[in-house]
């Protein structure tokens, strides 16, 4: 009879060593803490938002509009994320209404707007901006544009068409596919 016990033993350790591996890879990453939770470079925009008590609206949003797939794509993408707080700034109702199945070209329009194609690092929004008189202008997935400028305390703001704006909270979430940055206003295309 074949003795199984050590080969079981065998696969067992490979088992746990492998977990162990993929625990430590995610131990070592450079990680950034939103909304409570470790955002890791090495998870697409999906995987980690969903761990962030700060975007549960944000997500629920990009499930209502179908957007999941298209951010968990290669990319790369630079989201502007607004938080929780961010939607409730809103006038009442806004976003129960965005969220209706009715509304759901609208609501995709609303999320898209915050959606650049590329990745733009704090870095590069300002080192593009600072070369250009000190404002960046992106064109959105959405197809309209958005400003990027700082203002004279040293932060960085994301105008919409209208002038309204969001400060840029929380820089670089870096993901698997792109870049997030937290914001704390919602835009809203023309």
């Amino acid at each position: 009879m074949l003795n199984r016990a050590p080969i079981v033993g065998a696969i067992v350790f490979a088992l746990s060593l492998s977990s162990g591996l993929i625990a430590n890879s995610f131990a070592t990453e450079k990680t950034v803490e939103v909304g409570g939770a470790a955002m890791y470079p090495s998870k697409n925009i999906i995987e980690n938002a969903v761990n962030s008590k700060d975007h549960t609206t944000l997500v629920a949003a990009i499930k209502a509009a179908g957007l999941v797939d298209t951010l968990e794509a290669k990319g790369p993408f630079t989201v502007f994320a607004p938080t929780n707080a961010a939607f409730e700034k809103l006038p009442s109702g806004t976003v129960a209404n965005l969220l209706k199945p009715e509304n759901k070209k609208q609501l995709t329009n609303v999320l898209t707007y915050h959606v650049v194609a590329g990745n733009y690092s704090a870095a590069k929004l300002a080192k593009e901006a600072n070369a250009n008189g000190g404002k960046l202008h992106l064109k959105t997935v959405e197809g309209e544009r958005i400003t990027i400028q700082s203002d004279k305390m040293g932060g960085w703001w994301v105008l919409d068409e209208k002038g309204d704006k969001a400060k840029i909270s929380i820089a670089d979430v870096n993901q698997s596919n792109g870049v997030i940055h937290v914001i704390d206003g919602v835009l809203l295309p023309n």
